[in-house]
């Protein structure tokens, strides 16, 4: 980290004038709030009110030139959020606003005053669990105890616990923009209020910017892998709590996108943590069994004793991918085992999948737990087959799509579906298979660009959808298919979904407001889950977004 050895004050002024408003609508004041982080701990925050920019301006100085000395801080990181409007409101107003609100995404900040000294940005009030009351309720909702220990942070003396004003009691809803000065010393404009808000506003996401925060996602989870091979399974950052479970079917399949990282930009700390995932998932994780014929069969196990069709077909992709980036035969044995532990798991006349076994005696425990295990199943067969070229794991696969088809999987547009079929037709291009593939995202196109969360599996869903569609135009006899597809809207919503995930990228600008900025700089968080940081969050927004990458690279080329 770049230590800032002098607060480019007049720099920073002269962004904010440039674009802050003349005056604060709805409260006639001026109001600029300075976060201050060392980059290992929680920002500190201070603010001014006054009547006019100038002087407004120059309290903001005086205060965070104090907190600096008192606090003995290092700058690492500095932002500078001014109000642009103030919306008055009742708390019994505020809080049925809270109530129709997803938890962590009222997007505005508050004051309890008409003065705004007693302020909070949205930035505090979500970084520090202000407005969240546990996994169990999905709405905002003030929080009296978090209230009571940000507050004396904050202000450092006694105030007013907003859960305990009257219902009358009036509060302002805060409208913000920002500026923020990165370790380079560039000062960057922040989007306001709104889905964007908390991040440097880019014009245009160039391959350039969406390398830079691929790399920096997969050095993220690299990082986390362990000497062991285990990786640090995840974090909730507010307050930096560790979440204690593991799930070895998330293992692989962050293993997958950490060598998809790998191939996409080479680097030998990645290689070395691929290396001890794929050793710690081979040599501690799996089960082997002896069927009847005397073929051995491989299965990962999981927990609560469980044997899951989508562990299986996880670490069977995880294999694939290694060996095709690396040119390694060193899995071949055991990748075959895999394989044959899926097809030991579907039934053979009809295709269907058993979905979850016990580990201890291979007893059926659950005929089917969630759709993702079939498209991955059947995606790591074919991607088996590109490798083995034996023909009974493509029949397996194919008998098991016929399957999906009679029973209508495409209602689930999921993106493991997509991703398998957009195998399937490399070796069977038929009308069906075709078919399902566009009904399995294209009736689902308003949900992509309206969702609010960034949801990273619908960027994979579409991606594996615009390669289908590539091999689609290969075939001019299927060009019917084609005739109710809307590709412009298509192409926007895949644009709207890349350019919205970065709302769930961890920028600077936004992790200094949480416990411990220097630890989660880089990585990807999923917003309603209490911005919960999790290997497989990681894992689909890199395989997304290197995807995206891709694509945009193969239009510059054409261009």
């Amino acid at each position: 980290m770049v230590m800032q050895t002098d607060i480019p004050w007049s720099l920073l002024r002269h962004q904010v004038i440039k674009n802050c408003p003349t005056i604060v609508r709805g409260i006639e004041r001026f109001c600029f709030c300075c976060a201050v982080s060392n980059g290992a701990q929680r920002s500190w925050v201070v603010h001014s009110s006054a009547d006019t920019f100038e002087r407004c301006w120059q309290q903001l100085q005086q205060h965070c030139t104090e907190l600096v000395a008192a606090k003995n801080l290092t700058v690492v990181y500095l932002r500078i959020d001014w109000v642009t409007a103030a919306t008055p409101l009742k708390i019994h107003e505020l809080v049925k606003i809270l109530r129709n609100t997803k938890r962590n995404y009222y997007r505005f900040g508050l004051a309890f005053d008409h003065e705004l000294q007693q302020l909070y940005t949205e930035q505090e009030l979500n970084a520090n669990a202000l407005l969240y009351a546990g996994s169990n309720i999905s709405y905002c909702q003030l929080n009296p105890h978090n209230f009571d220990v940000y507050q004396q942070r904050r202000f450092a003396k006694k105030l007013p616990n907003p859960c305990e004003l009257g219902p009358d009691q009036p509060v302002w809803q805060l409208e913000t923009q920002g500026v923020f000065l990165d370790t380079d010393g560039q000062v960057h404009l922040l989007y306001p209020s709104g889905p964007n808000a908390s991040r440097r506003q880019l014009p245009e996401l160039t391959d350039r910017q969406l390398g830079s925060i691929i790399n920096q996602a997969s050095d993220y989870l690299a990082k986390q892998v362990q000497v062991d091979g285990r990786y640090h399974y995840g974090v909730f950052p507010c307050f930096h709590r560790p979440i204690q479970t593991y799930n070895t079917l998330r293992h692989a399949s962050s293993t997958y996108a950490l060598i998809e990282a790998f191939e996409f930009t080479p680097r030998p700390d990645v290689r070395s943590a691929i290396e001890r995932a794929l050793q710690a998932l081979t040599q501690q994780m799996l089960l082997y069994k002896t069927d009847a014929s005397g073929q051995r069969l491989a299965f990962l196990q999981d927990e609560r004793n469980e044997i899951k069709l989508g562990g299986n077909a996880l670490c069977l992709l995880a294999l694939c991918k290694y060996t095709e980036v690396t040119g390694s035969h060193h899995y071949q044995p055991l990748m075959q085992q895999l394989a044959a532990g899926i097809l030991s798991m579907q039934n053979p006349s009809n295709g269907r999948f058993v979905h979850v076994l016990n580990s201890d005696d291979f007893s059926v425990k659950q005929e089917f737990r969630i759709i993702y295990y079939d498209g991955e199943a059947c995606f790591a067969l074919l991607r088996y087959y590109a490798i083995s070229q034996q023909q009974r794991w493509l029949d397996a696969a194919a008998l098991a799509f016929d399957d999906f088809i009679a029973r209508e999987h495409w209602k689930s547009h999921d993106h493991w579906l997509s991703y398998s079929i957009n195998e399937l037709v490399k070796y069977r291009p038929e009308a069906k298979y075709f078919q399902f593939g566009l009904q399995n995202v294209m009736g689902y196109l308003d949900f992509v660009i309206e969702r609010i969360t960034t949801f990273p599996t619908l960027l994979e869903l579409m991606m594996a959808a615009q390669q289908l569609i590539l091999k689609l135009e290969q075939h001019p006899e299927l060009e019917h298919l084609m005739k109710d597809v809307d590709m412009d809207k298509f192409y926007f919503a895949m644009h709207r979904r890349a350019e919205h995930m970065l709302n769930g990228f961890f920028w600077p600008e936004l992790a200094i407001f949480y416990r411990q900025p220097d630890k989660i700089i880089g990585s990807f968080f999923i917003r309603h889950h209490a911005f919960r940081i999790r290997i497989d969050d990681i894992e689909h927004y890199l395989s997304g977004y290197i995807a995206y990458l891709n694509f945009l690279q193969t239009q510059a080329k054409l261009t």
